[in-house]
């Protein structure tokens, strides 16, 4: 195993980077790829029993570099650092070990001169409320990339729903993992231009405060730490839920109900029947301007039966790289709005960012909007009777 483990972690090179990405695999699978690439062509692929006992041993270390492009001709270079948190160790068990790997993770990119880090996956659910857990900056600044992960949440169910000939404004919107950074940030998005909201998480006084806050703006919200009365009323529902792998079972759902999934792991549970529910992964963007790992990591890195598509937590980073904007621009929890939103959204397409065409486990789902539809909408928000409703079910 010791050879194994060095044939790893002594490749590792280090630039002066504008950018500095740092994330971890979300299956055995994806993790034995990119060990396979670290190893090279000319070694023989490890054992999957043999991947499962070296991961752990692994530090933190760049992997690649990442070489972005701007379709108004802008350019920014930048590395992809592999966190290594073994897939079965996301529980709540591991936090401290994980904290420790993404701690290393970002001592690496500090190391590196990376001017703005991005928190990918269950790096930046681990940092979101944690930022002074990282190694002292000296000139870098770290996001968790929150904020244009919900642009592309939001655009992709305003797409979704255009496809299906769905009126968003007389839907009922459910979002799991509601108090979370990024389901907060969608209520805040979305709770504007839907009927109703319902709200649901494990921790009921942040869903009172989350309930509060939208109150206040006119909106109509129940919410619930149970969730399978909730889902089969809603028809429109956002799977955000920090979940150490794909478990989440909605209960009965309605027939024609949108579906976002946008968990890193997936939140929905292979075995959840959806029945005739349009299921799709979200939060994902795509780079028009070109994308370039070295080594070849397409394919590996991003798994995604498209192009240049990458999780859009990532893609602030490399975004604000591009703008020469070097500002930690999500941190924190609760702190994403409909103007942040906005804002990022415009620097992101400026850049030849938008929204990746959808997809599910199933492939690409029909397509009859361009892909770099935004789904903005002009319409007034109008007034709304305000009513919270606090379930216990």
């Amino acid at each position: 195993m010791g050879d194994a483990v060095a044939s790893i972690t002594t490749r590792a090179r280090t630039i002066d980077a504008d950018f500095a990405l740092i994330g971890h695999q979300e299956s055995w699978r994806a993790a034995a790829d990119v060990l396979a690439v670290l190893r090279g062509p000319e070694r023989t692929p490890l054992p999957d029993d043999e991947i499962k006992d070296i991961l752990p041993w692994i530090p933190p270390r760049a992997v690649c570099h990442v070489d972005v492009g701007s379709i108004v001709g802008t350019k920014a270079r930048g590395l992809y650092i592999d966190s290594f948190i073994p897939p079965d160790r996301l529980e709540a068990a591991y936090v401290h070990e994980n904290i420790a790997r993404v701690r290393g993770a970002a001592a690496c990119a500090i190391q590196a001169g990376a001017k703005i880090v991005s928190l990918g996956g269950f790096s930046s659910i681990l940092i979101e409320g944690n930022f002074d857990q990282l190694p002292e900056r000296r000139g870098t600044v770290f996001t968790t990339g929150n904020t244009l992960t919900v642009a592309f949440i939001v655009q992709g169910i305003q797409k979704m729903c255009a496809l299906e000939g769905r009126n968003l404004r007389r839907s009922t919107l459910l979002i799991v993992g509601a108090t979370g950074d990024v389901g907060s940030g969608c209520a805040r998005c979305l709770a504007p231009i839907v009927r109703r909201v319902l709200l649901s998480a494990r921790k009921v006084e942040r869903l009172r405060r989350l309930a509060a806050e939208l109150q206040d703006d006119g909106v109509q919200v129940e919410i619930a730490t149970d969730l399978p009365r909730f889902s089969a009323v809603a028809d429109v529902v956002i799977c955000a839920a920090s979940l150490a792998s794909p478990s989440l079972l909605l209960g009965r759902i309605a027939s024609d109900a949108i579906v976002c999934d946008a968990g890193y792991p997936k939140n929905l549970s292979p075995t959840a029947e959806m029945l005739d529910a349009k299921v799709f992964f979200g939060g994902l963007g795509q780079i028009t301007g070109g994308m370039k790992f070295t080594p070849d990591f397409h394919g590996i890195l991003n798994r995604h039966p498209f192009p240049d598509v990458v999780h859009g937590c990532l893609l602030e980073g490399m975004a604000l790289a591009l703008e020469h904007r070097f500002e930690p621009f999500s941190q924190g929890r609760g702190f994403i709005t409909q103007e942040r939103v906005a804002e990022i959204e415009t620097i992101a397409a400026r850049h030849g960012i938008y929204l990746a065409p959808l997809y599910n486990a199933d492939g690409p789902l029909e397509d009859r909007l361009d892909a770099r539809w935004n789904g903005r909408e002009d319409e007034s928000m109008g007034e709304r009777p305000s009513r919270t409703v606090e379930s216990s079910f």
